[in-house]
């Protein structure tokens, strides 16, 4: 079956480039992340597909739409821009909205760790402020997503997607799940991205900012949890 022409949104380098910048072998370290969700399901708090499936959709609809969306949206404005002095202040606010320590390590880990893989694709410019990047892996992100010519949108979706299979990874595994059930809850939540990047791309910056108290909780009390298998 062929598909009409203006049914696509991308060209195939952009779509090809945006796989794998989303892909699972990105050596950034994200699969050994549960960000608080090892110590939710330890507590009892999620326990089950319904519980799983609610606690994503609320992270979503709060962290991604009120923060990392939005400063995803700024960094790529002055970056496009060139008005790189900005994008170290978002950089600092996306830091200050990491509430716990494993999560702020996190974003400072997985930055460096991008920051090695744009040096070792010869992707990086020259002048462009190395140490910001070495401290956010979403400028990282956002950065290799304008080098391989991403619209911002679907860089967007893309990154927000990742996460999304990435936490459902983690709660087939820690729950656990069967995959068919890890893949249905992936077709029921994703259903919702798209709708939850457009709200979050269209925040203004007074509306930069959330309050997920039991997320919060989970990333602080996941640093003393007996045993683990993440690093969050």
């Amino acid at each position: 079956m062929m598909i009409p022409a203006a049914v696509t949104t991308m060209n195939s380098h952009s779509l090809l480039h945006l796989l794998h910048l989303v892909s699972p072998n990105l050596p950034t370290g994200a699969f050994s992340y549960s960000q608080g969700l090892e110590w939710a399901v330890e507590a009892g708090w999620v326990h089950d597909k319904s519980s799983l499936e609610q606690w994503l959709s609320d992270l979503i609809s709060n962290s991604m739409v009120h923060i990392d969306v939005p400063i995803f949206r700024r960094m790529f404005e002055v970056i496009e821009c060139g008005e790189i002095s900005d994008l170290e202040q978002w950089s600092d606010l996306l830091f200050a909205c990491r509430e716990s320590s494993e999560m702020q390590a996190e974003e400072q880990t997985r930055g460096r760790a991008l920051y090695s893989l744009l040096e070792s694709l010869n992707l990086l410019d020259s002048n462009f402020p190395a140490h910001i990047l070495k401290k956010s892996q979403l400028a990282g992100y956002v950065y290799m997503a304008i080098k391989w010519h991403i619209s911002m949108r679907e860089a967007a979706l893309g990154y927000v997607w990742s996460w999304l299979d990435n936490q459902l990874l983690t709660g087939v595994k820690i729950i656990p799940l069967g995959q068919s059930q890890g893949q249905q809850l992936l077709l029921q939540l994703s259903s919702s991205v798209a709708r939850n990047v457009d709200k979050g791309l269209a925040c203004s910056d007074a509306e930069i900012g959330a309050a997920s108290p039991a997320f919060t909780l989970a990333c602080c009390l996941h640093e003393t949890q007996y045993t683990r298998l993440y690093r969050s």
